[in-house]
């Protein structure tokens, strides 16, 4: 039997241009740091890619900075801004856990104060909070800052307003982080355009190769390595270049931008939401909101996020309960719980997200599998009311 692949929001099935281009690099060898014929060329590759990312995120060449991921895009952020003085991080309730944890571990440091934004029920980030909180902010007073908030929600899919939210930090003086790691390749990105200091980008994420990324950076200010050694990336990033994995991340990009695959992926959502909606004690999260096009939330009654995964497993149809991060862990989900979800409700989430590879019967497999497991779920709980 064959299987259905709806956790793109983890990582996305590896795109036939990257794995093209990945294996072309691979046999081209070669250090991008080395001057001769061998190491000029993996220097093109190096440099091919960051010209296509940059036009693609809207950044300029010099302010791209290769990362193993996204996750070390924002360490390198958040570590640059503290060291350029920054003692107040700003992030949204909804944040992920590469942003959360530096963050968290800065602070029992003593480094920064942590505040937390709240978002609204319909996942979207509370910026009238924000705006009522730096009214009148005094940097001199409570300290540089860097607000963190991402450009769409790796669990629901909701889209943040990142621009106006960097309108608002910049006019009390702050800096801003915009992860973009599930919104890149999926909707337009612009860096210029949010009004960020920093974004974060993902390779894997939009059907490139594990172990790739990038900070873009406002080529004005100034990087603090997480990283020493040598002197890549302008000296920010110290590491040799892996070509490979970059040529294969340009690629995917390049493919994002060309295959209109973000449609095909709202398809296959859009059936399986509406292959829901004659169900009690089913609810999509973030549904009156802009969400990413293949992303869907939901949580049922009575269905735990644990028994949906190995339902969906078990038939055949790869999902996840939410974040896949935690080591395999399925967790109560902190981002419903933000939105108002009860404890009761955020242990039966569920995360369908389609993507470049979905195809329509994907919808029906699911819905298929899915019910079916429901269906036995209900049944035994009317049982015991009974």
């Amino acid at each position: 039997m064959s299987r259905v692949y709806l956790d793109h929001n983890a990582t996305a099935p590896l795109r036939p241009e990257a794995r093209a281009a990945m294996v072309a690099a691979l046999d081209a060898g070669g250090n991008a740091s080395s001057v001769h014929a061998e190491g000029r060329k993996a220097r093109a590759l190096v440099e091919e890619a960051r010209s296509m990312i940059a036009e693609q995120a809207g950044a300029t060449v010099n302010g791209v900075v290769f990362t193993s991921g996204g996750t070390e895009a924002d360490n390198l952020a958040i570590r640059s801004a503290v060291a350029s003085g920054a003692t107040r991080i700003f992030l949204s309730a909804i944040e992920h856990d590469a942003v959360r944890a530096p963050a968290a571990s800065l602070a029992e440091r003593g480094d920064v104060v942590v505040e937390t934004i709240p978002v609204l029920e319909t996942g979207v980030v509370d910026l009238d909070w924000l705006e009522r909180r730096l009214e009148g902010y005094n940097v001199d007073a409570e300290g540089a800052f860097l607000l963190c908030i991402m450009l769409a929600n790796n669990e629901t899919g909701v889209v943040q307003p990142a621009a106006r939210a960097s309108d608002i930090a910049r006019a009390a003086g702050g800096r801003t982080l915009v992860d973009a790691c599930q919104a890149f390749g999926k909707i337009p990105v612009d860096f210029i355009e949010t009004g960020a200091e920093y974004m974060s980008l993902s390779a894997h994420k939009l059907g490139g190769p594990l172990g790739a990324g990038a900070l873009l950076v406002k080529p004005e200010l100034s990087v603090e390595p997480l990283l020493r050694g040598g002197g890549q990336e302008l000296r920010r990033r110290a590491g040799t270049e892996n070509a490979p994995a970059i040529a294969g991340f340009a690629a995917a990009t390049k493919a994002a931008a060309e295959d209109g695959g973000a449609e095909a992926a709202r398809g296959v959502r859009d059936a399986i939401e509406a292959g829901l909606s004659d169900l009690p004690g089913v609810r999509v999260w973030g549904a009156d909101a802009n969400r990413l096009p293949g992303t869907l939330a939901l949580t049922a009654e009575g269905f735990s996020s644990e028994t949906q995964v190995m339902t969906c497993d078990l038939g055949g149809v790869a999902v996840s309960a939410g974040a896949a991060c935690s080591s395999g862990k399925v967790a109560r989900s902190a981002v419903l719980q933000a939105m108002g979800a009860s404890e009761e409700e955020a242990e039966c989430g569920l995360r369908v997200s389609a993507g470049w590879s979905s195809e329509a019967e994907d919808a029906d497999a699911f819905l298929q599998v899915w019910r079916a497991g429901y269906a036995r779920v209900t049944t035994r709980r009317n049982r015991t009311a009974a």
